[in-house]
């Protein structure tokens, strides 16, 4: 039947009315060599990482909105596929997996997002996010030129790309997707793969274009990279890296704002000045993009951390691991972010001169036809350098880079900190004041049928970890028995039980009885156990149980190193000069996945035959049950766990990840060659996200596997204590107690002070008004007619750094600074 005409017409329009809305909403986001550009012109763009399921979806829009305020640009975030489906064909996109809502939120602040769907992600991540079934999957090879794992890896990808497309996330459709990632530093590993790892980059290239997302795809760390791609940066510092294709912009995919934390390892920080140094000299030599990995690391809740990695991932980034402000990196980052928005277009447009002045020292010189701005570097790391530039001297301290949007006023330098520095400190809850204590009942882990051999799968062989459990728990038994006559000769002299392990924990019982444990240190794969046993003639039986933390995130083959008991496993008889040694690697062997407490989920059902007389210490193998109140308030809560030993925490049936406040770092040197800046390391303090909490009775579960007290564990908040300042003249300083308020001010001096917060002191030419004008300011006729509010009582103020403000001082020509500590 023919439509009327009028009919077809009004069609017509809604459909084109409907066309062109689309593309009005569409966002072309295109590069060239100089930068990223979106509508077609150059942006300086700075992001930051943040993993979604390393906090919870509560906290996503407190984190992104502060993101915002410290002013980057985009959100980065991996995909991590192990999350999505940890069982094949099976997928996960709740919670705290929810990546759609994650990236709305994003678009919601009006930031673009940088998705690096690798999907292999590394990120100190289980399995660097690869799922372990992968390893499982006959003739499967993985990240190499291999159809078993090509096609799974396809399958995923598509899955996340075509999930984007519904939802119209990236940015050719209206959405915050600027950029797309596939792989992920595979340039760092190709050589151990060979030509089939040339073919693997190659089919990532041809694949990842065949997606049509609309907007461009990067491979960081691939100096190879296939034409359609984007080779970018990964490291400490990034501004001596070139593109391999000039047609490319400079770009750096992650700027490290500390290191992760390993059990038993000291606690990597990095200094505001030196991130701020790294940022500025990238952008002198015509840097364009960078990303901070990590801008909010987190938490590793669950099992989702990788070998010997804390369930802490603050990495020392500007947002802390609760979602506080890490004062000053993200006030000092927040006033770079703001100068070198004002040089956008001079920065992308302008042509570049950079001098060489010797010494480290350079200058760069970014000019239009319009205007020119200027940056200075000394890249010498004890040597102050003047530098003489159009008639006038500037002076730019070691190590630091000054930024001169005119050419003529220094607006920047890095290593100048203008921004508060925040101490927090740890409250108890009060909402437990009665009882003083938690009530503790308890369980133990039954082991008895384990004990005795009795598994569920048999195998004449030693099975790796991997194969036999699949990443379905941290535990696995190894079981077997032996007939020993009674003239053995393995029987004579003294007997030990040696392992060779690679768990990387092992418990090893014999006849019933705990004869040792013994685990690796952090980047030690393999061990050997050894340990006196005593036999019996006729049957003995052995039980060995072997614990993984984590698997291995990174390297050529990572995937393919060997966890749990591989061999030999013996009986070793020694009398005098004889040495008789008996192998049971090859003999029959019963294996049993996990533990039954947490297969029977005590961690979350109502649960049945817990005791509250004679709780114990220090027994290995046991389950505690207490319940609280949640803290008071809004502040971020934490666990003490102090005085367990190692296992894993649950509070209301979620995950809060694995404990192990008994491995102790040393007390000094590094453990990271990198990272020049180190702190002290606390393992005791566990994050519970609020909205893990009721607000009523709450239950904390503890599987405490190697035996402490619990009646040390309590709940405390984190809040701001103390903030100081030590800001330079010409500048205005911001004090906030991050939603508490300014309750004293226990120091101010204006001159040359001296020291460090919690320690300064006058120095010999100070002003003698400061501590007044801070505690409650009043109009002077030398402060520009600027009404100041009150510091005291308010939960932020604003101070402008100069003479005319807080009177007059005998220090000279010097630049003067502002000291202050103020108590919240």
């Amino acid at each position: 039947m023919a439509l009327p005409k009028s009919f077809t017409f009004s069609l017509c329009f809604i459909l084109s009315l409907i066309l062109s809305s689309f593309v009005a909403n569409a966002t072309d986001v295109s590069y060239d060599g100089r930068a990223i550009t979106i509508d077609g012109k150059r942006r300086i763009l700075n992001s930051g990482s943040i993993h979604y399921p390393r906090s919870t979806a509560q906290m996503w829009p407190d984190l992104i909105r502060k993101s915002k305020e410290g002013g980057l640009d985009a959100i980065e975030t991996y995909v991590f596929w192990n999350a999505h489906e940890p069982v094949r064909c099976q997928y996960d996109f709740t919670g705290n997996l929810d990546l759609v809502r994650f990236l709305k939120t994003v678009q919601d602040e009006g930031l673009h997002a940088v998705l690096r769907i690798g999907p292999y992600v590394c990120a100190e991540w289980n399995y660097g996010g690869l799922p372990v079934w992968l390893h499982n999957l006959p003739n499967c090879q993985i990240r190499t030129e291999n159809d078993v794992f090509m096609n799974e890896m396809k399958n995923f990808t598509t899955l996340i790309v075509d999930m984007m497309k519904k939802e119209k996330l990236f940015a050719s459709q209206g959405g915050p997707i600027i950029i797309a990632q596939i792989e992920n530093e595979y340039g760092n590993v190709e050589s151990y793969y060979g030509d089939a790892g040339k073919s693997y980059i190659n089919w990532c290239a041809d694949f990842a274009e065949s997606l049509n997302i609309g907007v461009p795809w990067i491979m960081c760390q691939q100096p190879d990279a296939p034409a359609s791609m984007i080779n970018t940066c990964n490291g400490w510092y990034c501004d001596k890296f070139k593109p391999s294709n000039p047609n490319t912009p400079k770009m750096w995919t992650e700027n490290w704002t500390g290191w992760f934390k390993s059990w038993g390892g000291l606690d990597p920080l990095r200094t505001a000045e030196d991130v701020a140094f790294s940022v500025a000299r990238f952008f002198q030599y015509g840097g364009t993009f960078q990303n901070y990995y990590m801008y909010h690391g987190g938490t590793n809740f669950g099992r989702t951390a990788a070998s010997y990695i804390t369930t802490s991932y603050d990495y020392d980034a500007p947002l802390d691991e609760y979602g506080h402000l890490n004062q000053p990196k993200w006030g000092h980052l927040k006033e770079l972010h703001e100068v070198l928005k004002s040089m956008e277009h001079t920065l992308t447009y302008g042509n570049i001169t950079t001098t060489e002045l010797g010494n480290s020292v350079s200058t760069t010189v970014f000019a239009t036809n319009e205007s020119s701005s200027c940056i200075f570097g000394n890249a010498n790391n004890s040597a102050d350098a003047t530098i003489t530039f159009q008639g006038k001297t500037h002076i730019v301290p070691a190590w630091s880079v000054s930024i001169l949007p005119d050419c003529k006023e220094e607006a920047y330098n890095t290593a100048k900190v203008n921004t508060q520095t925040t101490l927090k400190v740890k409250s108890v809850n009060k909402a437990e004041d009665e009882p003083q204590s938690l009530q503790w009942s308890w369980r133990p882990e039954r082991i008895d049928t384990e004990l005795l051999g009795k598994g569920e799968v048999v195998a004449n062989l030693l099975m790796e970890q991997k194969e036999a459990a699949n990443d379905a728990s941290d535990y696995l038994w190894y079981m077997t028995s032996v007939q020993i006559s009674k003239d053995d000769p393995v029987l004579i002299g003294n007997m030990t039980l040696r392992i060779n392990e690679t768990g990387y924990i092992l418990h090893a019982y014999v006849n019933g009885e705990h004869v040792g444990s013994q685990w690796a240190k952090y980047n030690v794969f393999n061990y050997v156990f050894e340990k006196p046993i005593k036999l019996v003639p006729g049957v003995n039986t052995i039980s060995l149980l072997s614990a993984t933390v984590g698997f291995p995130n990174y390297g050529g083959g990572f995937e393919d190193i060997k966890t749990g008991i591989i061999g030999p496993v013996e009986l070793v008889g020694q009398n005098g000069d004889e040495t008789v040694i008996k192998n049971l690697s090859e003999r029959k062997w019963s294996y049993k996945v996990g533990l039954h407490g947490m297969n029977d989920q005590l961690f979350s059902s109502a649960s049945r035959k817990w005791s509250v007389e004679g709780v114990p210490e220090n027994r290995t193998m046991t389950w505690y049950k207490t319940t609280f109140k949640a803290p008071l308030g809004t502040e971020p809560v934490v666990v003490d766990l102090q005085g367990l030993g190692k296992g894993h925490a649950w509070v209301n049936g979620h995950s809060i990840g694995r404990y192990w406040p008994s491995y102790l770092a040393p007390e000094d040197g590094c453990s990271v060659e990198a990272c020049d800046y180190r702190g002290t390391y606390d393992n005791n303090k566990y994050h519970v996200p609020r909205s893990f909490l009721q607000d009523d009775e709450n239950t904390l579960v503890l599987f405490e596997e190697f035996g402490g007290n619990p009646s040390y564990v309590n709940f405390q908040t984190i809040r701001v204590g103390t903030i100081c300042a030590n800001a330079y003249e010409s500048h205005t300083l911001e004090l906030a107690c991050q939603g508490r308020s300014i309750s004293a001010i226990k120091f101010a001096s204006f001159g040359n002070p001296e020291g460090t917060c919690g320690s300064f002191k006058e120095g010999t030419c100070d002003s003698k008004t400061a501590l007044s004008i801070l505690q409650k300011v009043s109009i002077s006729p030398h402060s520009r007619s600027l009404l100041l509010v009150e510091c005291v009582g308010k939960e932020a103020c604003s101070i402008d750094v100069s003479e005319s403000m807080f009177g007059s001082t005998t220090c000279g020509g010097i630049v003067k600074r502002l000291a202050v500590e103020a108590v919240c």
